[in-house]
């Protein structure tokens, strides 16, 4: 077999990333169109990963997030997103940066994929309370409110993981499948 210099699993992963930052952008911009929404699972010790120090010690490899009711100031650039979330009701800043992202899926369509998050050499970041200067929207663009659906779902243990589910693609019978980027790589 012979080699991949082109390395097209990296080409498509990178290509995956900018539809999350394009629709991400456009969401930041005009807020969610209809139904959609998104379920976005990423590397809690990925580097550039920015999130609480409750939160990350409660999620320490990973943690999914969804973008639906109640979210605010979404801001998308290049490399990364920051969005505030609730959580138990308070209120926190996250930013993940898109090389984290293991997983991203719109449930209403449905859509979605997941990623081998790309290793950096970016350092990590604390959040300190101060607001960073991020590019700004463009001025047509206001706050999104939205609901941030709990970390686990009600009824979880207090000590489970919860992950949104990834579906990949609809084969016709209503119910999602999963198809990872492995499946794309010769063997």
């Amino acid at each position: 077999m012979a080699t991949d210099l082109i390395r097209y699993d990296l080409l498509v992963q990178d290509a995956l990333r900018s539809v999350v930052r394009k629709v991400l952008s456009d969401t930041a911009r005009t807020g969610l169109i209809g139904e959609h929404h998104f379920n976005i699972a990423f590397k809690t010790s990925a580097p550039g990963v920015v999130v609480p120090a409750a939160i990350k010690q409660r999620f320490p490899d990973e943690m999914s997030i969804i973008l639906q009711h109640e979210f605010w100031d979404l801001v998308v650039t290049q490399d990364a997103f920051e969005v505030s979330l609730n959580f138990s009701r308070k209120p926190e800043r996250l930013m993940v940066p898109f090389d984290a992202i293991t997983a991203f899926t719109d449930p209403t369509v449905p859509f979605g994929f997941k990623l081998e998050p790309r290793v950096t050499e970016a350092p990590e970041r604390q959040l300190d309370g101060a607001r960073r200067a991020p590019a700004p929207p463009p001025p047509a663009a206001k706050p999104t409110p939205s609901k941030a659906a709990p970390a686990k779902p009600a009824g979880a243990p207090a000590d489970a993981k919860y992950a949104a589910p990834t579906p990949e693609k609809s084969d016709g019978t209503g119910e999602a499948k999963v198809v990872s980027i492995d499946a794309f790589r010769k063997k």
